[in-house]
């Protein structure tokens, strides 16, 4: 960020310089810790608590304590962007873009696929075969997928459950799921 030559109070420029890594952090801190979904970028956080030190300085002058005063303007910043996020609904009559033909979904779909078959890679060598045969590009059909394995096609089910299980702990341990914050209802 660069500074104005001159902002509104004598010796801000050395606060705001001083207190350049404690934004960074707090902003970067706060946008990670999102567990509802409602996603906080910390560059709009960071710029935001800046535009707030800096229409603070004009009326107040600066904080008495400026650590605590960032801290606090992070976190109230953070839970006003998330309650704004989870408010925001899409125009009804907007069409959605198409988005098969976008890089970045591909290199996301890419990377979530890598992910799923490293970890399968992981499971037992039975699991492992049976979710390497179920997610074979052909999409083959129960019965293909028996005669592959050289099992019945009846024991497929319950052991493809079991096996899921263990894949869906196995990640569960790895990535924790978000909580609901408050009440339930």
């Amino acid at each position: 960020m660069d500074l104005p030559q001159a902002l509104p109070v004598p010796g801000a420029t050395a606060v705001v310089r001083t207190l350049r890594p404690l934004v960074r952090a707090e902003a970067t801190a706060e946008a990670a810790a999102s567990a509802t979904g409602a996603a906080v970028d910390p560059a709009d956080l960071e710029q935001t608590v800046w535009l707030r030190l800096l229409e603070r300085l004009v009326d107040q002058g600066l904080p008495a304590d400026p650590a605590r005063w960032v801290r606090d303007t992070v976190r109230a910043e953070a839970r006003r962007a998330r309650r704004t996020a989870r408010r925001e609904r899409p125009y009804r009559d907007e069409a959605a873009a198409d988005l098969s033909g976008c890089p970045e979904r591909a290199a996301l779909g890419a990377d979530q696929r890598r992910v799923l078959h490293a970890a399968v890679d992981r499971l037992s060598d039975s699991c492992a075969r049976l979710l390497r045969a179920l997610l074979a590009p052909g999409d083959p059909t129960y019965r293909e997928i028996a005669g592959e394995l050289g099992m019945s096609q009846g024991s497929l089910g319950p052991m493809r459950s079991r096996c899921l299980g263990c894949l869906r702990r196995m990640l569960a341990a790895e990535v924790v799921a978000p909580e609901l914050r408050g009440k339930e209802r």
